[in-house]
């Protein structure tokens, strides 16, 4: 549940959709328990929106470098199952889990993911990776589609070329750098 909330606020709808396995009862009384013990808190956005959001404390956000490193260990399971379908916090969270700085030396890239309904920009810069919601700047290329055929590209071996003859992923701007981005990202790195 922390994983879903490393990239922003969600609302409960958001987090349910994100987690369609744990019922609407088990995951209000986590929320609960996490705002007890200050990982989360919960607030109302102002209007127009208007909606309650669950969002990390700071303290909650240090967590994340224990989730990448439980991702790293995960990754080494002879089960592991690499088709399963996935959230879209999730796919960032292994993006940022397994990207390789040595293979971004020297690049510099801005991608804007439109993954449903949530849109985010990846950056690489000086051998590191930021991920922000929304739309950020002029990107290089924009990929459309669904995190489970970008995953399958990114660590699954299909290249882009075949997501996007498969009408699974779009690609506009520049694929060559669209096509080198998903190469940041090896299983095992770290």
């Amino acid at each position: 549940m922390v994983r879903e909330l490393l990239y922003g606020p969600r609302r409960f709808s958001d987090l349910r959709e994100s987690l369609p396995s744990i019922s609407p009862n088990v995951l209000s009384q986590r929320l609960k328990d996490l705002e007890h013990i200050g990982v989360i808190h919960r607030h109302q956005l102002p209007p127009p929106a208007g909606s309650w959001v669950y969002e990390l404390t700071p303290w909650g956000g240090q967590l994340e470098p224990i989730l990448q490193q439980l991702g790293r260990w995960g990754v080494q399971s002879p089960t592991m199952p690499l088709h399963a379908p996935i959230s879209v916090a999730t796919g960032l969270s292994a993006m940022n889990t397994m990207f390789s700085p040595a293979a971004a030396q020297g690049l510099e890239l801005s991608i804007v993911l439109h993954l449903g309904a949530e849109i985010f920009t990846v950056g690489v810069r000086g051998a590191q990776l930021s991920i922000m919601r929304g739309e950020v700047g002029q990107p290089d290329a924009r990929i459309t589609g669904d995190i489970n055929r970008l995953r399958d590209v990114i660590f699954g071996g299909m290249t882009l070329a075949e997501a996007e003859a498969e009408g699974w992923l779009s690609v506009a701007g520049n694929g060559a750098v669209a096509q080198r981005f998903t190469a940041l990202f090896p299983l095992g790195a770290g």
